[in-house]
């Protein structure tokens, strides 16, 4: 039997939002911290597909195999691939599988095995298509499935309610794994590739950084980034991360400010990089300063030790003590969300 959903099948967005919406036609849901996926399975064929499209099945193998092994012989599955770590979930685990060697795949496959969280069934085990039906029957739907099928440890339904209250609880837990909350309308059909029903509610993450050093700007005698630091329980102050976002105005006056305080060695711990395949030579020197600034700066994602993108500056902070600035604040957002499955 042919399904009746074929990849590449886009799937549902959520638009961003800064509230959680209120209202007896939402359910929400944990928003997890992976890679989006799409499973279908016909027969013996299981395709993992990505939010763009393209295949994941090649990178993600035991994923493959732990669907395959289900006696559901044909469905679509909404859901989020992610990889268990000691604190949650690893995204630096998700990004090792892209691009690398089927035997490195493999590898990391076996050392670090990921789990499939499911929140949306799109085809049930007899082929019949539920993307017409409202989400509050799609859900009754999965949870008799995933009572029926789900027999192991990698394979998860994602939990959800239809009180806010719990909603808040979750979003006041988000941290490493647990990216904030995801509001759905349950009177509505799963629409592909739209952001009308659903909705994305993101932490909006701050932290106090000693600024341990610094990048000029490409071919530029201005400073390009600040690169931040935070101390550990030794007293070592470890580079997790950098951020441009200051005005150009602004560059020069702090470009001085930043030459006077030049002195190695910056960073006593963990210290930046240098040039990379990714980098020149100039792009990866830095000059390491005096720990004296303190900048509160926005983040998304900190994990594996630093913060995963570039971060957005706020302001300095000079009335923080340098030595304040501790990986205690970016621990008090880390839960083991996992314990939510």
């Amino acid at each position: 039997m042919i399904l009746p959903i074929q990849p590449p099948f886009l799937p549902m967005e959520a638009l961003s939002v800064k509230n959680i919406p209120e209202g007896p036609n939402w359910q929400y849901e944990p928003k997890w911290d992976g890679f989006r996926c799409l499973a279908f399975r016909s027969g013996d064929e299981v395709m993992l597909q990505s939010k763009s499209g393209k295949s994941l099945s090649r990178y993600f193998p035991e994923v493959v195999a732990f669907l395959r092994d289900l006696k559901a012989r044909m469905f679509v599955l909404d859901g989020e691939i992610s990889v268990p770590a000691q604190d949650g979930v690893s995204f630096d685990h998700l990004l090792l599988r892209i691009h690398p060697a089927a035997s490195r795949v493999k590898k990391l496959a076996a050392e670090h095995p990921a789990i499939f969280v499911v929140f949306d069934l799109l085809v049930d085990q007899s082929g019949k298509s539920l993307v017409r039906w409202p989400l509050s029957r799609r859900r009754l739907e999965l949870e008799k499935f995933s009572k029926k099928y789900f027999k192991r440890e990698s394979l998860f339904i994602s939990p959800a309610t239809r009180k806010v209250s719990v909603a808040r609880r979750w979003f006041q837990q988000a941290g490493e794994g647990l990216d904030g909350v995801v509001a759905k309308r349950l009177d509505l059909p799963y629409q592909s590739a739209e952001r009308t029903g659903m909705q994305k509610i993101k932490e909006l993450r701050t932290v106090d950084c000693v600024v341990g050093g610094f990048r000029f700007a490409h071919k530029k005698k201005e400073v390009g980034s600040l690169l931040l630091g935070l101390y550990d329980d030794a007293g070592l102050l470890h580079h997790v991360g950098f951020t441009s976002s200051f005005g150009s105005i602004y560059r020069r006056d702090l470009t001085s400010k930043l030459k006077r305080l030049i002195h190695p060695p910056g960073f006593t711990g963990r210290a930046p990089g240098g040039p990379s395949r990714w980098s020149t030579e100039r792009s990866g020197e830095w000059k390491p300063l005096k720990p004296k600034l303190v900048a509160e700066v926005q983040y998304d994602h900190f994990s594996e030790g630093r913060f995963r993108h570039g971060t957005k500056f706020l302001r300095w902070r000079p009335d923080k003590c340098p030595k304040q600035c501790s990986f205690d604040q970016v621990r008090k957002g880390l839960r083991t969300s996992l314990r939510l499955l």
